[in-house]
């Protein structure tokens, strides 16, 4: 991935706000996803003049509602939303790009290098395949209808942890629709919350899926990525 093929994107106010000190990385982050992002197939020429507010300004808010120092997994990350747009303005959190597709994959190791992002890793692999993997928070956006979507992530959080699905206008038939389903998978509790407000027009809309029961098998040591060298960098909330 070049220079050669990014796009420049400039950012609106409302970025400049909310990104502070890392807005050079998230502009960076939107050039790369208008050009190499593009012209790779993951996202669409027509949404980059909507890149900042529709994608990873909407994405990004999604940080309000986890907590600091949280191990958080992306299931089926895509392009890095809202994975990426959250470890870029999170650098306290660990994240994990969890994307089965090996061009995406590709992509967002390539991205992850570039941005420098020590605190961000890519993983290839299904949800529903992964044995050892454990989170704090799993975040996902258009991956697939809740219940599915449950059924891959309920089982990856350690207790008290919450699924954080981006959800649009249907939100919250979606999640009446999904509650009995929801309560086979795992004890849980759900609401709708709307995140951003003031950040961002329209508000983001999640469907937090928050789990109260351990998981049934057992779970890796919280101190297995500082082992490989890793520091956190930490932030003030």
């Amino acid at each position: 991935m070049t220079s050669g093929a990014d796009r420049r994107v400039a950012p609106p106010e409302s970025a400049v706000a909310l990104f502070g000190d890392s807005l050079p990385v998230a502009s960076r982050f939107a050039d790369l996803l208008a050009g190499a992002g593009v012209e790779r197939g993951l996202i669409g020429p027509r949404e980059v003049p909507r890149l900042w507010e529709r994608h990873i300004l909407n994405c990004a808010v999604v940080e309000e509602i986890i907590p600091a120092g949280a191990d958080v997994v992306d299931i089926g990350s895509g392009a890095g939303l809202p994975g990426i747009a959250v470890g870029i303005l999170r650098p306290d959190l660990e994240v994990t790009l969890l994307e089965p597709l090996l061009r995406r994959t590709v992509f967002l190791r390539e991205a992850v290098e570039l941005l420098e992002l020590p605190n961000v890793r890519v993983v290839r692999g299904r949800a529903e395949e992964q044995k050892e993997l454990r989170a704090d928070v799993v975040t996902a956006r258009a991956v697939a209808p809740l219940a599915r979507l449950a059924g891959w992530a309920l089982p990856l959080l350690r207790k008290d942890g919450a699924l954080l699905a981006l959800k649009g206008e249907q939100a919250e038939s979606e999640l009446e629709a999904a509650r009995a389903d929801l309560s086979k998978l795992r004890a849980s509790v759900a609401d709708v919350i709307r995140v951003g407000e003031g950040k961002v027009d329209p508000a983001t809309t999640v469907v937090r899926v928050t789990v109260t029961s351990e998981i049934d098998r057992p779970a890796p040591s919280r101190s297995r990525r500082a082992a490989g060298g890793r520091k956190k960098r930490g932030r003030k909330r």
